[in-house]
């Protein structure tokens, strides 16, 4: 009987070890699992951040073109240069590319008002629905002394899944890149001594 005993005491001492090593290895899938739950959340997150870091360059790319484009407008050249609205649109647009596309997404809007900052009145660059309002393409120079707002609007689509909803501003999966300029135009005319 010992021969027996002695087998099923080496069974037992056979399964308690390889009971003993699947639990310290039963842990190596678990890593690799949970990786797998974690890992679609954590890209979405990076890939939301990124996105969001990007909007935020072509947001400053896009005011650095509108305060360039101001910049012509104050000192006359634009004016005294007879710049067309195409010609306007072409100098905004090669101050933003290659970040931002001169395309439909880009709206350029610019008025005038000679009442002076207090007496302005500017519409909303959204409509009730939420959208961009797509009347703001106003083009008027002005001459000098007299107040300008130039806003230059461009509708970024958002690729980021599942955080769009906290990325978009405006309705259709868009987020409303705005960059504003509000200045009265030098005397740039000999006729004129100061405004």
């Amino acid at each position: 009987m010992t021969g027996v005993s002695s087998i099923f005491a080496k069974a037992r001492a056979r399964l308690r070890a390889a009971g003993a090593r699947m639990r310290r290895e039963s842990t190596r899938a678990a890593t690799g699992i949970e990786f797998a739950l974690i890992a679609p959340v954590f890209f979405i997150l990076l890939l939301g951040i990124v996105e969001n870091g990007v909007i935020f360059f072509a947001g400053s790319t896009l005011q650095y073109a509108t305060n360039e484009a101001a910049r012509w407008v104050r000192t006359g050249q634009a004016s005294t240069g007879g710049t067309s609205q195409a010609q306007f649109r072409t100098q905004i647009c090669n101050n933003i590319s290659p970040l931002l596309a001169c395309d439909s997404n880009l709206q350029i809007d610019l008025e005038s008002s000679g009442t002076g900052f207090t007496g302005a009145a500017y519409g909303s660059p959204t409509t009730s629905g939420g959208a961009l309002n797509p009347a703001l393409n106003g083009y008027s120079i002005g001459t000098y002394c007299q107040v300008e707002l130039l806003r230059v609007f461009y509708t970024w689509k958002v690729i980021t899944p599942g955080l769009s909803v906290f990325l978009t501003n405006i309705t259709g999966g868009y987020h409303l890149i705005t960059a504003t300029a509000a200045f009265r135009n030098e005397p740039y005319s000999t006729a004129v001594s100061g405004c």
